[in-house]
């Protein structure tokens, strides 16, 4: 179902509830009040403290930083009504069936990568080189520009994508709406429909900007208490129907130093476990739940509660057939048949196995070039975006923030949904595949 449908799913969750009940005026009452809490504010984040400032924030457009005003200016951004824009109230879901509803349909998919060459020919001989950070995730693409990939090209960073996890590109002049439209060649756009975004009209162009998040939304993010949000380990939008695949952060205001983030590949999460624990996971589901937080339409006043959704464990890519695990320490609650704390045990094993294996990761810096402390940069700072693109579902991440490197950072990012996610049984993992051990 498509995101604009927003409005037309709250018209028909809510109609029923507008009906005089044929039970009383006990029913009548608690419809009445329902109605009244439909048209609150939203709640926004789970751990957010302040209200949510719906439509253009014009107190923070004027903190801009500097390289994203000339991106923006550059690119026609329109600032007039302040900046970053977030969907008024009445278009924002306010209970956890309607944002259930928003997209629980199937969507057409086409798997860019599955075709793909390759070898990557038009991808690799148009750039100036290829460098593969860790053996088996990261890789920098250099000279080539995002905005300026044919569609053969862009089926190649697909694949690529898909089999190196992450691929970096620095030096980028990028604009919100090319990133846009890069986002809708690979899947449907992911239109939230509570988080900030780049402009009214700019819909699936979300707003990364942690100094706004925080002062702003009050998340409580600090020197102490920095794992938190997207601080810790986690893959976005897993409570989608169809799960985020290539997700796209550009960021076009990077500080001087820190901001460091952390991917960890899954394919390799998969490759450490036992023959027989991955024996046991195949086949299995788990519930996952969202970031954001909506009210129960039947019983309103229990509190805020996430959206959820049912996935395997482990799936198979459609592009590479590499099993891969779909677990993430933030929003995968629990293993469907089991008690739970069974699944609590299991869950948190797997999630270590994420988190603490250097050698399945890659930690990238933002920067174009780090500042010495006899070569600082000259003359002031002009844009030239860094871009990530990453496989949601082969993948968790995790920024390194510190209280200082949230200050000037900021970034759009675009996620282009993928498939539903499937196991194939006869599928092999990625060391299997490529004939490594697995010892």
């Amino acid at each position: 179902m498509a995101p604009t449908s927003i409005i037309n799913n709250q018209e028909k969750a809510q109609t029923p509830l507008k009906a005089k009940s044929a039970a009383g005026s006990n029913d009548d009452d608690f419809n009445e009040i329902v109605v009244k809490l439909a048209n609150l504010k939203p709640i926004g984040f789970a751990k957010a403290s302040k209200d949510i400032v719906t439509g253009g924030d014009k107190e923070w457009v004027d903190r801009l930083p500097k390289t994203t005003r000339e991106r923006f200016e550059k690119y026609g951004v329109d600032l007039s009504d302040g900046y970053p824009y977030i969907p008024e109230s009445d278009q924002i879901p306010k209970f956890v069936d309607e944002a259930f509803a928003i997209r629980s349909e199937d969507y057409p998919f086409i798997e860019r990568g599955k075709n793909a060459d390759p070898e990557k020919k038009a991808l690799f001989g148009a750039a100036k080189d290829v460098i593969h950070l860790t053996p088996y995730i990261g890789t920098e693409i250099v000279g080539l520009q995002l905005s300026d990939l044919t569609d053969q090209q862009k089926d190649e960073l697909a694949l690529l994508i898909a089999e190196r996890v992450v691929v970096f590109f620095k030096d980028q002049d990028l604009s919100p709406q090319k990133q846009l439209e890069l986002g809708h060649y690979w899947g449907q756009v992911e239109v939230h429909p509570q988080a900030a975004r780049a402009g009214r009209d700019l819909k699936g162009v979300t707003t990364i900007w942690q100094e706004y998040q925080k002062e702003r939304a009050g998340y409580p993010l600090s020197f102490k208490n920095s794992k938190i949000g997207n601080s810790q380990w986690h893959s976005d939008l897993v409570h989608e129907h169809q799960t985020a695949g290539i997700t796209h952060l550009h960021l076009d205001a990077i500080p001087p130093f820190g901001g460091e983030t952390i991917w960890s590949s899954t394919y390799g999460a998969y490759d450490k476990l036992s023959p027989a624990l991955k024996e046991f996971l195949d086949g299995k589901t788990a519930i996952y739940k969202s970031a954001h937080v909506y009210l129960d339409r039947k019983n309103p006043l229990r509190g805020p509660k996430h959206v959820e959704r049912e996935h395997p464990i482990v799936r198979t890519h459609p592009a590479t057939g590499w099993k891969y695990l779909f677990v993430n320490r933030s929003m995968t609650d629990r293993i469907v048949g089991l008690l739970k704390a069974e699944s609590d045990v299991i869950l948190n094993y797997l999630f270590k196995v994420i988190e603490e294996n250097r050698d399945i990761q890659v930690t990238f810096s933002w920067q174009q070039q780090l500042p010495g402390l006899k070569s600082q940069p000259e003359g002031e700072q002009t844009y030239r975006g860094t871009s990530a693109l990453w496989d949601n579902r082969i993948s968790n991440h995790n920024v390194i923030h510190s209280e200082e490197s949230i200050n000037g950072r900021h970034g759009t990012r675009v996620t282009a949904l993928a498939d539903t996610g499937y196991f194939d049984p006869e599928s092999k993992s990625q060391r299997e595949a490529l004939g490594l051990s697995l010892d």
